[in-house]
């Protein structure tokens, strides 16, 4: 048995202050203690506890977090037991990479998915992408970096959710996996060209959701097709083929950068692209898409071509902006990651210690992200909060 006669593997039963936000603690109750029950000196709910609020505050490894714990004990221990003080980087080592990131990511995808069904309208944008966490390979084990995919609400700049790719397959197996995690009713799901699978379309479609997929030479037939019904936009000439376009052009960094589109929904040409009788046909294929993004930087131009297939229809300006709010998961997310949180850093190969630390990373991004009155970068809201309770605990009731 745990402290005040609750079981020393669970979270349920707490009787003391619970860390806030009330909301986030009770969707990490049910997580079961990796540990012997009855030899445990440290209640899960604590480390818990105190991982979120180090990590929030800066630290970015176990060493940090027992040092950040060791520095706020007086503080923590006025919503936390705390029966035997602070626990050491080993143990929370050893927690967490035991700890079951299924239950750790079911926690934390309920969390956020009440607070994205608050902020989010229909039509809203999810952008699907991977991360390799390079440091968290071992050659001399022959272990490879943890690679994560996870899911970005391009508007309301959430973490949906991530899921890691087993050892020895790709993102084509975990998209299925993240997508299964979520609510896609009335959302339009965007990825790269490795997301552009029959059976991601078909499932997109069957959770609710609509899609808007690049493609290229993973599916040779598809991409040589689409670029012959494109070739006509070559030097502004009309297609061939009822059409609609949009184009917006935008200043910044030293840059002007113009985006053109085009979106051909004619049925004839619908089929034409699904002709070949050796593969199922696109779930739910209303449209196809070419962007042509021109960029020019101290007087130098340059342009590049995407092509896209889509279940939205002919509604140019709206996939023009899901094109480039897809690209917001590697400024919002994945470079946030890299430099306020030093991911790529991060050694971390036991177990599950990686993905586990991953995820306390993005519900750390959330919660640092949706904390809108100070108008500083995520790097300056870490410090902020290892310097005041009171602000880190407005971040945390968010």
């Amino acid at each position: 048995m745990g402290y005040n006669g609750s079981p020393c593997y669970q979270l349920k039963g707490c009787s003391h202050d619970r860390l806030p936000p009330d909301g986030l603690t009770h969707y990490l109750e049910d997580i079961d203690d990796p540990r012997v029950a009855g030899r445990c000196s440290h209640r899960l709910s604590d480390i818990l506890a105190i991982a979120i609020c180090a990590v929030i505050s800066g630290a970015d490894n176990w060493v940090e977090v027992e040092a950040y714990g060791q520095a706020k004990q007086p503080w923590l221990a006025s919503f936390l037991e705390l029966p035997h003080g602070i626990p050491s980087h080993d143990t929370l080592g050893r927690v967490f990479a035991r700890l079951d990131p299924d239950q750790f990511r079911e926690g934390f995808v309920g969390w956020v998915a009440d607070l994205y069904a608050q902020m989010a309208g229909v039509g809203a944008g999810i952008a699907i992408d991977g991360k390799t966490l390079r440091r968290t390979g071992d050659r001399a084990n022959a272990q490879k970096p943890l690679h994560m995919v996870s899911a970005w609400a391009t508007d309301c700049r959430l973490v949906l959710g991530a899921v890691a790719t087993a050892e020895k397959s790709n993102e084509i197996t975990a998209i299925p996996q993240l997508l299964a995690l979520l609510d896609l009713t009335g959302s339009v799901i965007t990825t790269d060209a490795m997301g552009c699978q029959r059976g991601i379309a078909a499932q997109i479609i069957a959770q609710g959701g609509d899609y808007l997929l690049q493609v290229k030479d993973n599916q040779p037939t598809l991409h040589t097709r689409l670029r012959k019904l494109f070739v006509a936009t070559e030097g502004a000439q009309p297609l061939p083929v009822a059409h609609e376009t949009a184009c917006r052009t935008g200043k910044g960094h030293g840059r002007i950068e113009r985006r053109r589109c085009w979106v051909v929904a004619d049925a004839d040409w619908l089929r034409y692209l699904q002709r070949d009788a050796s593969t199922e046909p696109w779930t739910g294929l209303r449209a196809v898409v070419k962007v042509e993004r021109t960029r020019r930087i101290e007087g130098e131009e340059s342009t590049e071509s995407r092509y896209d297939i889509t279940s939205l229809g002919r509604d140019a300006q709206r996939i023009l902006g899901l094109v480039r709010g897809h690209w917001g998961i590697e400024n919002g997310l994945h470079w946030v990651l890299d430099i306020a949180f030093r991911e790529d850093e991060s050694c971390a190969r036991t177990g599950h210690a990686a993905e586990n630390l991953a995820i306390l990373r993005h519900l750390a991004i959330n919660l640092l992200k949706q904390e809108t009155t100070l108008k500083v970068g995520i790097h300056a809201k870490r410090l902020r909060c290892a310097w005041d309770h009171a602000y880190l605990r407005k971040v945390l009731s968010v």
